[in-house]
């Protein structure tokens, strides 16, 4: 990549896999690539952009590559949505590419102003990516269990 060009924004999407849910992020850095796979998760959820971070959820874990903290990453989250009844709209990561410590915002869901999407169950090794691609922007997927 030439010095000048900078990588893409950061950014989430989902793909399509049988019953389940793919999701995916882009970021500049690992982490950021985390962010929005957890944001790409979270937004399979509820819509992000209805949610309130009223409260934080901190998640910790910690894995001997990128791929297994992913998985690790994404079902920290799913245990706070489904133990703390929360849903989410921001994420933070700090990553030494073995450990892992994040942080989730969001707030308790709410039927009145949250319209339900999926339940995730699990991420899954299906899929499971975390790699630099050629242009320097960061890839992180795997598909959901929903």
């Amino acid at each position: 990549m030439p010095e000048s060009a900078a990588p893409p924004e950061p950014r989430w999407e989902h793909f399509p896999h049988e019953a389940d849910l793919g999701v995916r992020g882009y970021g500049r850095t690992l982490a950021e690539a985390f962010e929005q796979t957890a944001l790409a998760l979270a937004a399979a959820v509820v819509d992000p952009n209805t949610v309130r971070t009223a409260e934080t959820a901190e998640i910790r874990c910690e894995a001997p590559d990128p791929e297994l903290l992913l998985v690790d990453w994404l079902n920290g989250i799913i245990y706070e949505m489904a133990t703390q009844k929360l849903c989410f709209a921001r994420f933070s990561v700090e990553t030494d590419g073995a450990r892992l410590f994040g942080r989730a915002a969001g707030e308790r869901f709410d039927p009145d102003r949250h319209e339900a999407g999926v339940e995730p169950k699990g991420a899954t090794y299906t899929a499971l990516r975390v790699a630099r691609e050629a242009d320097g922007t960061w890839l992180a997927q795997c598909i959901v269990d929903v």
